[in-house]
């Protein structure tokens, strides 16, 4: 019998380092019918039986964090098990009490008086809100309501800029399978420098990478929202026939090793660098995968296999933007499109404020403006103009000593001005970067970079006296809007 694997997070907290996702409750339960709390847990004593001791849900996973509360405290097996959640507030503002209200809303559906992890998701990383709301968990943290904190569908930069600014997060959860290869760059040199993990989910597309669609025709109708997002990134990363041709190569390499196609997409992603362990979701009641999961641990991948399986991959068009993209920005690659199943719309990082004459401005609310009698941004007629803006969001300096951090939190409040006056990122012409240090300029450089490499708008970088010692990075903008959007 194999043996389970385990990762230690953090000092006295193990998971393993396959979890049980729990997000199939919301589609068991989407038709109005709440899944039977008690008759639902005793469906999960035997995958903690088997080694299978942590479990991952989320406050919108239908009753999961009920069903789990229960069965951590009314199951003997249940003290034996960890329970990863997750917050996923609406966009727009949030405050401190509704923090913890998230929180609270959490120990009390989990029946604890302390979440193991919390993940974070934000919606909007122009709206400097999310870190606010990262601080606040922190101060819950330390307050003794949540033991560690993660964040969910975080982009490299952001990862980067959340912990370089002093948020201990120990883990990201992140799409990451044979099919989408977004976290194996960037976002695994950020978790290396600065000790995140990373959880994957999507490591079986949502059942595709499976014997069931090897050789099969494209589906025409789907029966589960997994099916319905991950056949949306078949589609990106070139459609069926390519998917086919990657199934073809996995299925050689699991009849080489006598095991399962899933098999051999979990071991795959499990033996990435950054990644601590894969969540596999389970139809509590429904299909009990644990001898197939056990499996995964039975199997070592050999140099031939990673070779073929990397030239399959090489053969499909990269899932566009960084993790979590698909949630911020076209292509929304979701079960519906789009975002309609997660929210209406997202307000405004700033509300404008507009003149007699039609002017425009917005103001972040930093000291720096009421002192110097500045705004963030002024627009013009289709002309925005901002600011030289540093990485302050209220009393604090985000981004810490990382040069990079701090040119990605500027960019986000140019953004989040410039998108609140009417605007887009893409109508940037013009950048002014002014740095503290000439030793850090590549940094902030390929930052800038990172952000408008597609766009490319005029620029000027130089090393400058910046106004306050923690500063490493000043960047103002200008930028003018089409006649065609306005």
């Amino acid at each position: 019998m194999s043996k389970i694997e385990y990762s230690e997070l953090a000092p006295g907290f193990r998971i393993s380092r396959v979890l049980t996702g729990m997000w199939q409750v919301a589609d068991l339960e989407k038709d109005g019918n709440t899944l039977d709390p008690i008759a639902a847990a005793k469906h999960m004593i035997p995958y903690v039986e088997a080694g299978f001791t942590t479990f991952d849900m989320a406050d919108h996973y239908g009753s999961a964090e009920v069903i789990a509360g229960h069965f951590k405290n009314a199951e003997a097996a249940g003290r034996h098990a960890q329970m990863l959640t997750k917050w996923v507030p609406k966009p727009g503002p949030v405050t401190r009490e509704e923090v913890r209200e998230g929180v609270e809303r959490a120990l009390q559906r989990l029946e604890t008086e302390r979440l193991d992890l919390l993940q974070y998701h934000a919606w909007n990383y122009a709206d400097p809100n999310w870190l606010d709301s990262l601080f606040w968990l922190r101060d819950l943290r330390d307050e003794g309501l949540i033991a560690h904190l993660g964040v969910t569908n975080f982009d490299a930069a952001h990862v980067r800029v959340a912990v370089a600014s002093g948020i201990p997060i120990i883990t990201n959860q992140v799409s990451f399978s044979l099919l989408d290869q977004r976290a194996a760059g960037a976002m695994t040199e950020v978790c290396k420098k600065y000790r995140v993990r990373l959880l994957a989910y999507g490591t079986l597309a949502g059942g595709f990478l499976s014997e069931q669609w090897l050789g099969q025709p494209e589906p025409t109708e789907l029966s589960t929202w997994s099916q319905m997002k991950y056949k949306r990134f078949i589609d990106a990363a070139g459609g069926w026939d390519r998917f086919q041709g990657l199934l073809r190569v996995v299925a050689s390499v699991a009849a080489r090793h006598d095991v399962s196609i899933a098999a051999v997409a979990s071991r795959h992603v499990l033996d990435q660098p950054a990644v601590c362990g894969v969540i596999l979701g389970a139809r509590l009641g429904q299909n009990d995968h644990i001898n197939e999961n056990r499996a995964i641990f039975k199997l070592k991948l050999e140099d031939r296999d990673r070779r073929e399986l990397q030239e399959a991959i090489s053969s499909l068009e990269p899932i566009p933007g960084g993790c979590g993209d698909e949630y911020r920005k076209p292509p929304f690659l979701t079960a519906a499109g789009d975002l309609s199943d997660h929210y209406d719309s997202i307000p405004p990082a700033f509300v404008p404020e507009k003149d007699d004459n039609g002017t425009q401005r917005v103001f972040s609310g930093t000291s720096w403006e009421d002192f110097a009698g500045y705004c963030r941004a002024i627009r013009h007629g289709n002309t925005i103009e901002v600011s030289g803006t540093t990485a302050t969001q209220g009393s604090r300096i985000i981004g810490g000593i990382d040069p990079a951090a701090q040119t990605h939190f500027v960019i986000d409040k140019i953004l989040g001005a410039i998108e609140s006056l009417g605007g887009s990122l893409e109508d940037v012409v013009r950048t002014r970067v002014f740095i503290k240090n000439m030793n850090d300029w590549e940094r902030v450089a390929r930052a800038h970079g990172e952000r408008f490499g597609h766009i490319k708008p005029a620029n000027t970088l130089v090393e400058a006296r910046l106004v306050g010692d923690e500063y490493l990075v000043e960047i103002e903008a200008r930028a003018v809007i089409s006649d065609r959007r306005d």
